[in-house]
């Protein structure tokens, strides 16, 4: 696909697609997309690279209209870019915009819940089809697709699962090929050993605590929660493989560069995964300028030294802490009005009643998006989200947590507030930390 150009604006980014193994697509018309970007940063005169990933926007078409969006939100920030060409004489940014398979888990589920509560059974062959490219597509695992939607179709909210659809959810689980190596583990990996029924009831529980606001589809549950570990694990995946890659060649690329990652949800995974390389432990050609994770849906441990439910085990991505891969701020955001992260964040781990611990304690399984950067060896420094003109004083190398309730706070359905990101006070916070060298 051609370079894209913001509407209303005279501001261009790259968008470059992956596919759900890390590789960039060899279908664009266009070529490769990455070598076109690499080609502008060795050839034009660059100053800064922001790298950025968005979270659950399955094609490429929504993708577009989030980058649209918030690059436009960024720039609106005319205040804050006047700062950054003080800042950095002859700033022109080169925005590269990530596009990987990931798929949502949420509103859209409900529909295919009540399709089937409906009789609808011509949509079981599309479900199907959607639900294998999402967790695993495999024989065994689309026999055991069409196991669990027939019965959905005869009752969406039987009082526990059908012994049938116990077999099939422990078969898809299997099929997927996640683990269940508990908190600590690769992103995917990350969760207590997968029980159907268990997570059943936790999803039934769950929706009964809130009072019918949204559905979490029935006897469809358990395949959401597989479904949202099955995109933690492609994240991390593409992050580590094409997404490290591609940070590679633009850093030799433009050797005075500086460079900016942020992303949103899942897309927090990916970028953190693009700094802590192949199995958590890769080489950077050098460290990178700054880093946002807004609403992150991983794990609150992700980034400390000894996680305190696990003794002994850091966080998955804790090297881009302790080999200091971000010269400049981390910088995240969280919000109460996260749904998507704060309640369902544990159900897809396994775990549920996660609501009652002592002050000043934190669940074993909770997202970053509801909790900040948690855990020994990050020190982050907790601050509330500030007016669109109001300075930080955002010094290098520190982890700030960003407390935005009163900012992002809009939204329904079972994501709540999690896409209300587009905000001007959003924006100042990632030119304020791109602004620190």
């Amino acid at each position: 696909m051609p370079v894209r150009t913001v509407p209303e604006t005279d501001l261009t980014y790259h968008l470059i697609s992956f596919d759900a193994a890390g590789r960039e697509r060899t279908d664009d018309p266009d070529g490769s997309m990455s070598r076109r970007a690499v080609d502008a940063l060795a050839n034009e005169p660059f100053t800064d690279v922001f790298l950025i990933s968005h979270g659950w926007k399955g094609d490429v078409p929504s993708a577009i209209a989030q980058y649209d969006a918030w690059i436009a939100t960024m720039i609106r920030a005319t205040a804050d870019l006047g700062r950054m060409r003080q800042a950095r004489p002859g700033f022109r940014p080169l925005i590269v915009g990530l596009h990987w398979p990931s798929l949502p888990w949420g509103d859209e589920a409900v529909g295919g819940a009540a399709a089937l509560a409906a009789g609808a059974a011509g949509s079981v062959e599309a479900l199907i089809d959607q639900y294998a490219e999402r967790i695993a597509d495999t024989p065994a695992a689309r026999q055991a697709l069409e196991t669990i939607f027939a019965a959905a179709m005869d009752e969406i909210a039987p009082p526990t699962l059908p012994p049938e659809v116990r077999e099939a959810y422990t078969v898809l689980n299997r099929e997927a090929g996640l683990g269940s190596a508990g908190v600590g583990a690769a992103p995917g990996d990350d969760r207590e050993p997968f029980d159907p029924e268990a997570a059943y009831q936790a999803a039934e529980e769950e929706e009964a605590a809130s009072f019918g606001s949204f559905s979490l589809g029935g006897l469809l549950a358990p395949l959401q929660q597989l479904s949202f570990w099955k995109m933690k694990d492609r994240a991390r995946t593409f992050g580590e493989s094409g997404g490290f890659a591609l940070l590679g060649d633009l850093q030799r690329a433009g050797p005075d560069a500086r460079f900016h990652l942020m992303g949103h949800s899942f897309g927090c995974i990916v970028v953190s995964a693009i700094l802590a390389g192949p199995d958590g432990r890769g080489a950077l050609v050098r460290p990178v300028d700054s880093l946002v994770l807004v609403q992150g849906a991983l794990s609150h441990w992700s980034y400390c030294s000894d996680i305190p439910p696990a003794p002994g085990v850091a966080g998955y991505f804790h090297s881009i802490v302790a080999d200091r891969k971000v010269r400049g701020p981390i910088i995240t955001t969280q919000t109460e009005f996260d749904t998507a992260v704060g309640r369902f964040y544990p159900l897809g781990a396994g775990v549920a009643g996660q609501v009652a611990f002592a002050p000043g304690e934190l669940p074993k399984y909770g997202a970053l998006g509801t909790f900040g950067v948690r855990g020994p060896g990050a020190d982050p420094v907790d601050l509330e989200m500030l007016p669109a003109d109001a300075p930080y004083g955002f010094e290098p190398g520190k982890v700030y947590n960003l407390e935005c309730s009163h900012v992002i706070r809009e939204g329904g359905g079972a994501s709540g507030a999690h896409g209300d990101f587009l905000r001007p006070e959003v924006a100042h916070a990632v030119w304020e930390a791109a602004q620190i060298s």
